[in-house]
């Protein structure tokens, strides 16, 4: 059985990282490593996280001495990974119990190195929203004006990851970048139909900051991809539009 490393960014998530990481442990695969990246300088959490998960075998906490933001945090605990596979959690999220057994399944018999699921969308007292279906992606245009890939719901080979293939330093839209190269190095990512993840949304996070994501997606396109400020300024409103029509 393949070891799995699991990899928690960390930034004051106090109030939900006892469930994330227990909806982990009950995993009905049991070969895992748990690796949290505590990402906030004023460590006001870290005698927490420490009291509740530090004699668990299982869980390794990594402290950053500066904030490095989600995407280097995990760059960081990929790193430090001692498993096969690698999976993202963000520390409000949930995995259902079979997820990694699925999942891993489904990979080894499709021959996928990448794979993600579809979700739920819960609010912060844990009421289902709404659902996203996962999609099979083999070319990286697919998602270039829709990224409908779940970062929490993503498990991949860490072989794949390389200083050219990795999540950016940006503070949102970080997922987008490393799911567009991934296709672009010519690597399919699978889909499970079956929705093994629920994404929490909650109020005043980075990722519910419009203007943050039109900065980084502009980013994105314009940085990463290297295309030019008209090309980027056209797919920017392309994927806000996709993005609306989701909502």
């Amino acid at each position: 059985m393949d070891l799995v490393s699991v990899i928690i960014p960390f930034y004051k998530k106090r109030k939900f990282i006892c469930e994330t990481v227990s909806s982990i442990l009950e995993q009905t695969y049991k070969n895992i490593e748990i690796v949290i990246i505590y990402d906030d300088p004023e460590k006001d959490d870290l005698n927490f996280l420490r009291k509740n998960f530090s004699e668990n075998d299982k869980i390794r906490i990594i402290v950053n001495n500066r904030n490095l933001g989600a995407g280097l945090s995990r760059n960081k605990g990929i790193a430090s990974a001692k498993g096969i596979y690698v999976g993202f959690i963000d520390a409000d999220d949930l995995w259902s119990k079979e997820k990694i057994s699925k999942q891993i399944t489904f990979m080894k018999k499709n021959n996928f190195q990448v794979s993600h699921t579809s979700y739920k969308i819960i609010s912060e007292e844990g009421e289902i929203l709404n659902t996203r279906k996962s999609k099979y992606f083999n070319n990286y245009k697919n998602i270039l004006t829709s990224c409908d890939i779940g970062l929490s719901s993503v498990l991949l080979k860490k072989t794949l990851i390389t200083e050219e293939i990795k999540f950016a330093n940006l503070k949102t839209k970080e997922d987008f970048v490393l799911w567009l190269k991934i296709l672009k190095s010519g690597f399919e990512i699978g889909a499970v139909e079956e929705p093994l993840m629920s994404w929490r949304k909650t109020k005043g996070s980075l990722s519910s900051s419009t203007f943050q994501k039109l900065k980084d997606g502009f980013k994105v396109y314009n940085r990463f991809m290297n295309y030019n400020l008209i090309k980027s300024l056209y797919l920017l409103i392309s994927l806000s539009i996709n993005y609306l029509k989701k909502s």
